[in-house]
Parts: C-alpha cells; sequence; structure tokens
C-alpha cells in the first residue's frame, strides 16, 4: 500500500488556527516553530479548549489564527493583525479572554499534549465522515495528513519507525481525544459530534502522536515507508 503525505498544517501560537504548508524541517522537537509560543495567564497556565493541571479553558482563543512570515510570527482575528511580542497584541487577548495573558515562548515546560508531531491517514478521516462527521483534519488539529487507503492503519505502525522525506519518525502512541474537537476552530465549523462517535468506537482516540527520530525535511507528496 502506497501512503504519501498529503498535507502540512503548522500552529506557530498553541490553540489558535494555523498555516499550511508545501514543506517543512522536523528537528528533534517536532516541526520547526510548531507550537513555539502560547497564550500564558499568571499562573503559567496554557490558554486550551479543556482545564488541567497545565491548561486553563479559554475558548477565546480559538476566534484567533498564527502565521509565520519570515522571522516574525503574526496573529490575526478577521482584518486585525499584531505581531507576537508587541504589547498591543497582549491587551487584545487578555480583553477577550477576561484576564491578564501573554503570549510567550516555550521554556523548559513543552508546549505539546503527549507528543511532539502528530498525523492521522485520509481513510481513517473517511471512516468519520461516512458515520456523519464533518472530518476536517483542522478540528483533530494534526500536523501530517497521509494520503492512505485503510482506516485507521497508522494505528497499526504502533512502536515502529517510519521514512518520510528526509526524515525518521518513531509512532508512539494514540491521540485521546477531549471537546476541542467539538469546538469551531481553524476555520473549520464543528459539524456533527465527533467525540461521542470516537468515545463509542475508537476508545476516544483518532490520530497518531510521533517522534523524529532523524532530523530532515518533509515536502506534501513525499512517500512514507517502512
Amino acid at each position: 500500500m502506497t501512503v504519501s503525505l498529503a498535507a502540512i498544517r503548522r500552529y506557530p501560537v498553541k490553540s489558535m488556527g494555523g498555516e499550511e504548508l508545501a514543506r517543512v524541517v522536523l528537528d528533534s522537537r517536532g516541526l520547526v516553530g510548531d507550537r513555539w509560543f502560547a497564550v500564558v495567564d499568571a499562573e503559567g497556565r496554557l490558554s486550551s479548549g479543556k482545564n488541567s493541571r497545565r491548561f486553563r479553558r479559554r475558548d477565546a482563543v480559538f476566534d484567533y489564527a498564527a502565521q509565520t512570515e519570515g522571522e516574525q510570527v503574526l496573529v490575526t482575528r478577521g482584518d486585525a493583525r499584531w505581531r507576537v511580542g508587541a504589547d498591543e497584541l497582549d491587551v487584545e487577548l487578555s480583553a477577550a479572554m477576561g484576564a491578564a495573558v501573554r503570549v510567550l515562548p516555550e521554556n523548559e515546560v513543552p508546549h505539546f499534549d503527549d507528543g511532539p508531531i502528530s498525523l492521522i491517514g485520509t481513510a481513517t478521516l473517511a471512516w468519520c465522515a461516512e458515520r456523519g462527521i464533518d472530518a476536517d483534519p483542522r478540528r483533530l488539529r494534526v500536523n501530517l495528513l497521509l494520503e492512505t487507503a485503510e482506516p485507521f492503519v497508522e494505528e497499526g505502525w504502533l512502536g515502529t519507525e517510519v521514512t518520510l522525506g528526509g526524515a525518521a519518525l518513531r509512532i508512539v502512541d494514540r491521540v485521546p481525544r477531549c471537546r476541542m474537537i467539538d469546538i469551531d476552530q481553524d476555520g473549520a465549523a464543528a459539524r456533527g459530534e465527533w467525540l461521542k462517535l470516537l468515545g463509542a468506537e475508537r476508545e476516544a482516540c483518532a490520530a497518531v502522536y510521533a517522534a523524529v527520530v532523524r532530523p530532515g525535511e518533509v515536502t506534501v507528496g513525499d512517500r512514507l515507508t517502512r
């Protein structure tokens, strides 16, 4: 079965909308520039769609998108634009979220959830779509979309190493899902109760996490080999 890279998506600011890329470099951390920034409150919690020890639920973060332009990251909402690092952005976000927050770079605590790179196959999304879900991969915030023919084939790669473009990855775990996938975000409307479907039939999991074994560049169209 031939598997190839269909799309790449990077999220410069965690939980905000992302950007589609034709190619990207993978280093030991993951996609270069992915989730390097986050919206952080005075307690050090990251703005997200859920509450936990590390995260604070602030759904307003989904109203914004981030993109890389040269050496800068820009945050947008409608026609408004702010540069990451500008005081005006922190003022805007604090007002929107009702709390004092700042956009900060990653420090010793990673901004990732449980893995640096997430990937899913098109056949998995098609399986979900056949069950009444608008299975837009942006709802899952995956980094790498693979063209596949068999639903959930990516889960069969757990514990193995794969090569994609100039990089090598180890598939390390399934991705557990939460309420975030049923929130409008990143330009995708949350039509269909995706979390309910996955909870009933797939242990609330969709996509897999991967770690970088060998850094390198990947490009849309690259074949995946095992």
